[in-house]
């Protein structure tokens, strides 16, 4: 059976509690809201597994469509601001430079991806119980496990993160278009295990291959449309980015409609 498209409105929004305290949230909802989106369920009385949700949404992710397939009628929050994340990043290139240049491409999955570290460090002295903080901490501290971060030092960074989420989520926003810049440009596995090796040193390192960049990679050599004037504005956005206090506000302020009273 095809998959139906509902709304925001139309599905059940799991856990929302825990983000009350995480203003910028409702802002994201609001924007999705007002864009319409729709995402992409099951018929009625059937569900999509797991495994073929992530399939779908890791193979067939564009800007307009991230993170779309759901499993059933239930969306997470961190879920919707992702995909907001993607649709007003997306949306605001398009107007001022090309959302489906390589750069534009880079940054934008870049901005939503940072923005779970962003969330790890808002929930955990707030919620830490909630389902997103038990979920997907232990994804990440799996991660980190494998790319040689030990117990002691996942600990140190997750208490880093929680101290300060913005700069954590601009640490980790400029490396995810660094690494992503540099993975893009290599012919090989040698250029790009060397590439992946001049990283070794940033904090945020261990969680690299958590961000699925492989896909990033192969989505942009696939669809990106080279364009140079907008990878240019683009890269002028990134520095803007880099060079301010808090990224994050910078980009609510440029960006998103103010939450709904």
């Amino acid at each position: 059976m095809p998959l139906r498209a509902l709304t925001l409105d139309e599905l059940t929004i799991d856990d929302e509690r825990s983000f009350r305290g995480v203003a910028l949230y409702a802002r994201l909802k609001e924007a999705l809201r007002a864009a319409g989106h729709r995402f992409r369920v099951a018929t009625p009385g059937e569900t999509v597994s797991w495994d073929r949700a992530l399939f779908l949404n890791l193979t067939y992710w564009s800007p307009e469509e991230e993170a779309s397939v759901l499993v059933d009628e239930h969306v997470a929050p961190d879920v919707i601001a992702h995909t907001a994340l993607h649709h007003v990043v997306g949306r605001a290139l398009a107007r001022e430079a090309a959302a489906d240049s390589p750069a534009a491409l880079l940054f934008t999955e870049a901005i939503a991806s940072a923005f779970d570290v962003y969330l790890v460090g808002r929930l955990l002295p707030i919620a830490p119980e909630s389902d997103f903080v038990t979920t997907q901490v232990p994804v990440m501290a799996e991660a980190a496990e494998q790319a040689g971060l030990d117990d002691a030092g996942f600990a140190r960074l997750l208490e880093g993160v929680a101290a300060a989420p913005e700069r954590a989520f601009e640490e980790l926003r400029a490396l995810l278009v660094d690494a992503g810049t540099a993975l893009l440009a290599c012919a090989d596995a040698s250029s790009a295990h060397d590439a992946l090796e001049g990283f070794a040193g940033h904090r945020f390192a261990a969680l690299l291959h958590h961000f699925q960049l492989s896909n990033w990679i192969l989505y942009s050599r696939a669809y990106a449309r080279p364009n140079a004037a907008a990878d240019e504005a683009v890269r002028a956005l990134d520095r803007a980015l880099r060079e301010c206090p808090d990224s994050l506000a910078f980009l609510a302020s440029r960006w998103l409609p103010d939450a709904p009273p």
